[in-house]
C-alpha cells in the first residue's frame, strides 16, 4: 500500500464560513441599518414639519438678523444676516476655547509640578487648589466669578484706572486698541520671519545636539528676534501703528477694546476648573517615570530644573498626552455653559436667539452639533499627531 507524499492542503472555506467575509457582511448590514433608521427619522421629521407649516432649508441664513451682539471679533451689526450671527458665535466660541486650553495647560503644568515639590507648603497649597476647584461644579464657579467677583467691581465712573489708558469696572476691562496704518504689514512680516527662523533654528539645534551632544542657545535668540524684527519694521516704516485710547463718555467708555466680564468669568472658570484635572494628569505622568532616570541625571551633575525639562517631562508626555486630549475636549464642550451668563458664544447666539426668531430648529441644532464635532475631531487629530511626534522611538 502506497501513500501520497504530497501534503494535505485544507480546502478553501465557503464564503459564509470565512470570518473575514462574515465580518464585512455584518458591517455592511449594520451600516445599512443605521442609514435606514436615520433616513426614516429624517423623513418623519420633514413630514411632521410640513404638516405643521414649518419651513425647512437653510435659506434663513440670508435673512436679516435684526438683533445686536455685545461682543464680536468680526464686523457685525443688526442689519446683517443670520449667517453672520453663526460666524460671530463660532468666533467667540473658538476664542474662549483656545484661550482656555492655553491657560489651563500652563496653570495645570505649574500646579502639577508644584504638587510634587519637596517644599511642604507649596505641595499642600497645590493640593488644596486641586481639591477645591475639581470638586465644585463648573457652573457654580462661573456664577461665582461673574456675580461675586466681577459683578462687585465699581461702575465705569469709579473704574480702576491704570495710567489713564486702561480701566477695569463691572463693564469689563478696557484697553487701548491698536490702529494699523499703511505699512504695518512690514511688522507682521517681521514677526512671521522671526517665528519661522526660530522654528528652523530649533530643529537644527535639536539635530545638532543629538549628533554632537552640544547645546545651542535657541531661547536667547528667540527672545531677541521675536520682538526685535517687528520693532525694526516699525521704525523702518515710520511707525505705522497708532493707539485708540479709551475715554469715559456718559455712562460707559468709548474707544479702545473691551473684554466683557462675561468673557472674563467664563475664561477664569474654565481655566481653573480644567487646570485642576490637568495638574493631576501631569503629576501622574511624572510619577510614572522611573526614579532611576532622575537619579542617573542628577548623578551626571544636571541641575534639578534641567532634569525635569530634559529627562522627566519628555518621558512623562507619553502618559500625559492621551488624558490631556480628553481635558481639551471637555473644556471646549464646557464652553457652551456660557449661555448661563450671557456670553455670546455659538450656543447662546445661534442656537438661542437665532433659533427663537427663525424656528429652524433642525437646521440650527444640526449646524451647532456639526461645529462641536468638527472642533473635537480637529483637537483629537492635532493631539494625536503631537503624541506620535514626541513618542519614544526604539532604535
Amino acid at each position: 500500500m502506497t501513500t501520497d507524499p504530497r501534503p494535505i492542503r485544507p480546502g478553501r472555506p465557503r464564503p459564509w464560513n470565512d470570518p473575514r467575509v462574515r465580518s464585512v457582511v455584518f458591517q455592511i448590514l449594520a451600516i445599512a441599518g443605521v442609514a435606514w433608521v436615520g433616513y426614516t427619522l429624517f423623513q418623519n421629521t420633514i413630514s411632521n414639519m410640513e404638516s405643521r407649516g414649518i419651513s425647512t432649508g437653510f435659506g434663513f441664513l440670508n435673512e436679516t438678523a435684526g438683533f445686536g451682539i455685545i461682543m464680536s471679533l468680526i464686523p457685525y451689526n443688526e442689519t446683517m444676516s443670520y449667517g453672520r450671527t453663526f460666524l460671530v458665535g463660532l468666533a467667540n466660541t473658538l476664542l474662549v476655547s483656545g484661550l482656555g486650553i492655553l491657560l489651563a495647560t500652563i496653570v495645570g503644568f505649574v500646579v502639577g509640578i508644584a504638587r510634587l515639590s519637596s517644599n511642604w507648603l507649596v505641595a499642600k497649597v497645590a493640593l488644596a487648589y486641586i481639591e477645591i476647584f475639581r470638586n465644585i461644579p463648573l457652573l457654580l464657579q462661573i456664577f461665582f466669578w461673574y456675580f461675586a467677583v466681577l459683578g462687585a467691581l465699581p461702575g465705569p465712573r469709579q473704574a480702576v484706572s491704570v495710567g489713564d489708558i486702561a480701566f477695569m469696572s463691572n463693564r469689563g476691562i478696557v484697553l487701548p486698541k491698536p490702529v494699523f496704518e499703511p505699512g504695518a504689514w512690514v511688522m507682521g512680516a517681521g514677526l512671521v520671519i522671526a517665528l519661522v527662523t526660530i522654528l528652523v533654528l530649533a530643529i537644527w539645534a535639536r539635530r545638532r545636539q543629538a549628533a554632537t551632544g552640544r547645546i545651542f542657545p535657541v531661547l536667547p535668540i528667540a527672545i531677541v528676534l521675536i520682538p526685535g524684527l517687528p520693532l525694526l519694521g516699525y521704525f523702518l516704516t515710520g511707525g505705522p501703528v497708532s493707539w485708540d485710547v479709551p475715554s469715559l463718555g456718559g455712562f460707559n467708555f468709548r474707544g479702545g477694546i473691551t473684554a466683557i466680564p462675561e468673557l472674563g468669568a467664563l475664561l477664569l472658570a474654565l481655566t481653573l476648573y480644567t487646570a485642576s484635572f490637568i495638574a493631576e494628569i501631569v503629576r501622574s505622568g511624572i510619577v510614572s517615570v522611573n526614579t532611576g532616570q532622575t537619579e542617573a541625571a542628577l548623578a551626571l551633575g544636571l541641575p534639578a530644573r534641567r532634569v525635569l525639562r530634559l529627562v522627566v517631562i519628555p518621558q512623562a508626555l507619553r502618559v500625559i498626552i492621551p488624558p490631556l486630549t480628553s481635558q481639551y475636549l471637555n473644556l471646549t464642550k464646557n464652553s457652551s455653559l456660557a449661555v448661563a451668563i450671557g456670553y455670546p458664544d455659538l450656543v447662546n447666539v445661534f442656537m438661542g436667539t437665532t433659533l427663537n426668531q427663525t424656528g429652524q430648529a433642525v437646521e440650527i441644532v444640526a449646524m451647532t452639533m456639526a461645529v462641536y464635532l468638527t472642533i473635537s475631531l480637529a483637537i483629537s487629530l492635532l493631539m494625536n499627531l503631537y503624541n506620535r511626534a514626541v513618542a519614544l522611538k526604539e532604535r
